[in-house]
């Protein structure tokens, strides 16, 4: 072969290899606009863990493009503290850099998670995430996990009977929805606790039935799942105990809950000519929103406090039928600005620019206390259009109202209850000189049906001296 052809050939090689490493699938994908696609948004270690537990779950992330991406990072957000771990390309680790993708392929990631559930102290879900930043836009998968030994309601719908008893802590991850087959019921035994996740529910649909029996050695506690101390008076970290429209005969007694938006919401009249709701010897308090909501339902009430929400401690809206007696409305909120009073109640609703309006048939307060940190405390909004019928007897009541001439306050009295300690949510009477010592009338306690008010929320005799004290809670002096 001679020289000149030698050359050309060369020269034709050079070209070659030069066009092929300048293919369009060989650049990389730089629009801003790209995103990965996953498997899954969430990856989910679902085990119940019974000791100290490390599992393994996939991940597949892929590039939707024709050409190579470069993943510039890939970590997870909690760094070296971080209970999880991943695994990319054989290394594994939380930190990981310039991981690139060809052209409609992908990477497989593990995610690994080692927890002891015995640790008293962490909460029962961990949360974490893996985080994506291609081309500067960051995407994230999150990672969740059970931190401790417990039943878990992740997205449950209850059909027929169920009992919750308390032999471990009951976790409700997203919602749990008691179904609307006939007489579909969940009871929940004494002892009970229950933690939820993060805007988490319990909803009892139409025709269905919530029984929580409480008692006052063994009360049912319903609260976040963060067991860390800053989150001990953190409001707002779950969702409502949601009583839907036309369930029917629920009951509620001896129960503590706090820390979520709406405590306890009632929808409408039930199935049943009882009550939507018999509420009793029970705490609601530290709700971003409103202790109780009940919307033109049936209610009764007794030996409870609502205490420290964030908007109305308790609202009857759109008219309906309560009778609360011994019941101490107490509002000192402290996590932010608290605009409206502890306690409203109206009539009507409005609905495009309607005024729909339902009857208030009873709102009924006997022996009880209406106090917070605002000028007024009681709100009271009416439409002609329906009824409007409300009344307090024997009741500290802290409103600029005149009691004086006024049927819908009888025998009531405004004043500094002297509460105990209302930043430690205690409500107890703390002083002999607070004007609901005594103040209550015995009828109130003998009207109350078959429920017997001669006991406090403690379980202190109220009939033992000359008259009940107002509120939840007898007057007996700190030792």
């Amino acid at each position: 072969m001679n020289r000149n052809l030698m050359t050309v050939l060369a020269g034709l090689i050079v070209i070659f290899i030069g066009l092929t490493s300048c293919r369009d699938d060989d650049v990389l994908n730089e629009s801003p606009d790209l995103e990965l696609e996953f498997s899954k948004d969430t990856i989910m270690f679902d085990t119940v863990f019974t000791s100290i537990g490390s599992i393994t779950r996939d991940l597949r992330v892929y590039n939707p493009s024709d050409k190579p991406v470069a993943i510039s990072s890939i970590e997870v957000a909690g760094g070296d503290a971080s209970s999880f771990r991943v695994n990319v390309d054989g290394v594994a680790g939380t930190d990981f850099s310039d991981v690139e993708i060809q052209g409609n392929d992908s990477l497989y990631i593990h995610a690994r998670v080692t927890i002891d559930p015995n640790d008293q102290n962490q909460p029962y879900v961990i949360q974490d995430s893996i985080r994506f930043r291609v081309n500067n836009n960051l995407q994230d998968v999150d990672l969740v996990a059970w931190g401790q030994n417990a039943h878990f309601h992740e997205n449950t719908l209850l059909r027929g009977q169920h009992v919750w008893q308390d032999d471990k802590p009951h976790v409700i991850y997203g919602f749990v929805v008691v179904d609307d087959t006939l007489n579909s019921s969940l009871t929940v035994e004494s002892g009970a606790r229950i933690y939820m996740h993060k805007d988490a529910s319990l909803a009892v649909d139409s025709s269905a039935t919530l029984k929580i029996n409480g008692t006052r050695e063994n009360p049912v506690k319903i609260t976040d799942d963060r067991l860390e101390d800053w989150y001990e008076n953190v409001p707002g970290q779950w969702g409502s105990v949601w009583l839907a429209a036309g369930s029917k005969e629920n009951e509620i007694h001896h129960t503590f809950m706090r820390n979520g938006t709406v405590g306890i919401r009632v929808d409408t009249l039930g199935n049943s000519p009882e009550p939507t709701l018999t509420l009793t010897n029970s705490v609601i308090d530290n709700m971003q929103g409103y202790g109780l909501l009940a919307q033109g339902s049936h209610v009764v009430v007794r030996n409870t406090v609502f205490s420290n929400c964030g908007k109305h401690a308790v609202i009857l809206n759109i008219g309906g039928e309560y009778d609360f007696r011994h019941c101490t409305i107490g509002n000192y909120w402290s996590s932010g600005s608290r605009q409206t009073p502890s306690l409203a109640l109206n009539n009507f609703y409005l609905y495009e620019e309607d005024t729909l309006a339902r009857d208030l048939k009873k709102a009924y307060f006997g022996n009880c206390i209406v106090y917070g940190d605002k000028q007024e405390e009681v709100m009271l909004s009416r439409s002609f259009q329906a009824d409007f019928n409300y009344k307090f007897d024997h009741s500290l009541v802290k409103t600029e109202r005149d009691f004086g001439d006024n049927e819908n306050f009888e025998q009531c009295f405004d004043g500094k209850p002297y509460f105990r300690d209302t930043t430690s949510y205690d409500y107890r009477l703390d002083s002999l000189i607070s004007p609901a010592i005594d103040a209550g009338a015995m009828e109130v306690i003998q009207q109350a049906g078959d429920f017997d008010l001669s006991k406090d929320l403690d379980g202190v005799s109220r009939v033992d001296d000359e008259n009940p004290d107002a509120g939840a809670y007898e007057f007996v002096p700190e030792e």
